[in-house]
């Protein structure tokens, strides 16, 4: 496996593993999801631009965003006002289940977009990865809540987009649309939530909550441009296992048998598919470039100049 592709599986596992943890802090706290949405919001934002200023990259971040980095934004943003309401409306195996399909999605866009094909690896451990998670959900999917499963529909269907635009567009950069997915949600829950109302012991929560998640979205997005759009899903389908664990180690919930047993179908699906790696077809980045934000407004004085 080559060394950029090794990075992109671990950065991706990363943002898996705290993603994993979003039940846990949404179901932690008695905000609303709006709430939640909002100061999640305004801690993403502030440590990200606080990151991208200590490195030095605000133009690199900023600049060199693009049309492409604005979609990426756009399209978080979208997913995470459905991700988070998910889970205060239905289970969090059944959230874990409908985003398995994500896989799935993205291979099509990309095969749809760009003609990128999945490899048989890929697409039998996909199907592996969703059989696991039909074990996990198979006692809890009769009492799902038809709108929460809606707005996790939703949320699957932007994530796998959003991986589809940095593996369509491997130079745009992470952490400036990182920071704009959250500016735009800020308006959003402003208007229908109630972020002054919150408690002190959920405020805390939220702003652990928004750190730990901008740094998250950003080892997606950076991963997200090193593999195909496939294979990110499906690692990112490890948080579906972990997701329960969690709940039984910080919650005391006991995971069921079917749990434990789709757990491991999906971590032996994982594990293979980056032991098998992408095929050769995978590896082959579309080489398609973008103007940046600065080249256009460069381009527009030099016309300027001309006359």
């Amino acid at each position: 496996m080559r060394t950029g592709t090794m990075d992109g599986v671990v950065l991706v596992t990363i943002s898996a593993v705290v993603f994993s943890c979003a039940g846990l802090f949404v179901r932690s706290v008695d905000a609303t999801a709006w709430t939640i949405i909002f100061w999640r919001g305004v801690f993403a934002a502030v440590l990200t631009s606080a990151i991208v200023w200590q490195r030095g990259s605000v133009q690199r971040e900023f600049c060199a965003m693009g049309g492409a980095g604005v979609a990426a934004a756009l399209t978080g943003a979208l997913g995470t006002m459905a991700f988070i309401p998910a889970f205060k409306l239905t289970t969090i195996a059944n959230v874990s289940l409908i985003y398995a399909v994500a896989p799935f999605i993205a291979a099509i866009v990309m095969w749809i977009w760009v003609r990128e094909r999945p490899g048989r690896s890929v697409l039998g451990a996909s199907v592996l990865a969703l059989i696991g998670v039909l074990i996990v959900v198979v006692e809890s999917i009769g009492a799902a809540n038809l709108r929460g499963d809606m707005l996790a529909l939703v949320m699957t269907f932007m994530m796998a987009i959003y991986v589809c635009i940095y593996r369509r567009y491997p130079d745009t950069p992470a952490a400036g649309p990182a920071v704009l997915m959250s500016l735009f949600l800020l308006p959003v829950a402003l208007i229908f939530g109630r972020p002054l109302s919150i408690s002190g012991t959920d405020f805390l929560i939220v702003a652990c909550f928004g750190g730990i998640f901008s740094i998250a979205s950003v080892t997606l997005a950076e991963g997200s441009r090193r593999l195909p759009a496939a294979h990110t899903t499906l690692l990112s389908a490890v948080e579906t296992p972990l997701a329960p664990v969690w709940a039984w180690l910080l919650l005391s919930e006991l995971p069921a048998l079917s749990v434990v047993i789709g757990g491991v179908v999906i971590m032996v699906a994982v594990i293979g598919s980056v032991l098998c790696g992408p095929g050769p077809s995978f590896l082959k980045r579309p080489k398609t470039k973008q103007k940046r934000f600065c080249d256009r407004t460069q381009g527009v004085g030099e016309r300027r100049e001309s006359h």
